[in-house]
């Protein structure tokens, strides 16, 4: 019977948010003249467990393109957030994952599995919608193409270099 109280409070307590980050970039190099376009879409639904915790899901595509070479990507990213302050209307988080990534280039393709940590910081325009911001990542990467060796990176920060909005849609 505890387990089951436990449960509806955590239920009664729970909300569910939807949102996610869509971009765009164009890059034109007059020294070079060559030219690149991407885009990229990643939807995102959440399951606030508590006020201080959620658990949501990334899963994103992104397309790349420089001259005539073409890139496609899929990630998946399945998160915990915490909620360290919250005030009125702004909320200050930190998001850790696992993110899983695959790549194709032309014929060429490439796996990547990551673990991260991304600080983001939420502002509640009403009790519906929220904007959210990440800046920065503390994680680990690493890719691997066949018959290549794997490529691995760290990426340890607070810059604006790596800066993600989005919009949130409570219910």
């Amino acid at each position: 019977m505890t387990l089951v109280a436990v449960a509806m409070a955590t239920t009664m307590n729970a909300q569910w948010y939807v949102g996610g980050t869509v971009g765009y970039s164009y890059t034109k190099d007059k020294n070079t003249d060559v030219k690149s376009n991407a885009f990229q879409i990643v939807p995102e639904v959440g399951y606030n467990l508590n006020d201080k915790w959620a658990v949501g899901m990334k899963i994103g595509y992104g397309y790349t393109k420089v001259d005539d070479a073409k890139a496609h990507e899929f990630v998946v990213n399945p998160y915990a957030r915490y909620t360290f302050v919250k005030l009125d209307k702004v909320n200050f988080f930190v998001d850790g994952g696992f993110e899983y990534n695959y790549v194709k280039v032309g014929d060429e393709k490439a796996n990547g599995f990551g673990i991260n940590i991304k600080p983001g910081v939420a502002v509640n325009l009403n009790e519906k919608v929220s904007f959210v911001a990440h800046v920065g990542e503390f994680g680990w990467a690493s890719a691997k193409a066949k018959n290549a060796k794997s490529v691995q990176s760290v990426d340890l920060g607070l810059n604006l270099t790596a800066v993600d909005f989005g919009l949130y849609f409570n219910f």
